[in-house]
């Protein structure tokens, strides 16, 4: 039985430009709730935060939302939500997210959702964790973030032990395949100690 219970997922408060993107976030809540895999993520009723939390309590799945209180009228609260967190800052909105996920997936998004996946990423690059991450990259969407990535090992600034563990899902479809699968292989070898606090770093 997988151990992916719940998902962290990051992206837009806003919808983007390209319909394509908010058609794929809904498609993604439907597949959560298919598949019986939770949704944690960042409260709002807007953009591809909206969407995809819509659509995964449309489809019957369960929704946890973490929100700042500064945020909750700006963003539209998600007050359908089975669960929402009024948090104190963005710190606490992290780090609720982070304990509640089994996994983290940055949907298209802006400097918010960059801000959070970087983050989550160095804290696994930093052996504060060794859940999966991946980037659905969605019409190449983070194309250029991947090559920025590529670039820096390049240049050496990421070297021998401290890769960057991620993975890169092109189709909204294979995402909880890759993480699963991904979950496997992690089950066959020690994980970290995960009871450390990324907080405490």
């Amino acid at each position: 039985m997988s151990s992916i219970r719940n998902v962290c997922v990051y992206c837009g408060s806003g919808a983007g430009n390209d319909p394509r993107f908010a058609e794929a976030a809904e498609a993604f809540g439907r597949i959560l709730a298919a598949e019986g895999i939770g949704l944690v993520y960042g409260g709002g009723g807007n953009g591809l935060m909206g969407k995809l939390a819509r659509a995964t309590l449309a489809g019957g799945g369960y929704v946890t939302g973490i929100i700042p209180n500064f945020l909750v009228r700006k963003e539209h609260a998600l007050t359908s939500a089975q669960e929402m967190l009024v948090v104190e800052d963005m710190h606490e909105r992290k780090q609720a997210m982070f304990e509640r996920a089994d996994a983290f997936i940055a949907l298209p998004g802006g400097i918010g959702t960059l801000e959070e996946l970087v983050e989550i990423m160095t804290w696994a690059q930093l052996d504060r964790h060794a859940k999966p991450i991946l980037l659905a990259n969605l019409n190449g969407f983070w194309r250029p973030l991947l090559s920025l990535f590529a670039h820096m090992r390049n240049e050496g600034f990421i070297r021998e032990g401290l890769e960057l563990r991620y993975l890169v899902a092109e189709k909204i479809e294979d995402i909880v395949p890759m993480l699963r699968a991904a979950e496997g292989r992690r089950a066959t070898e020690r994980a970290p100690e995960e009871a450390v606090s990324p907080r405490n770093m």
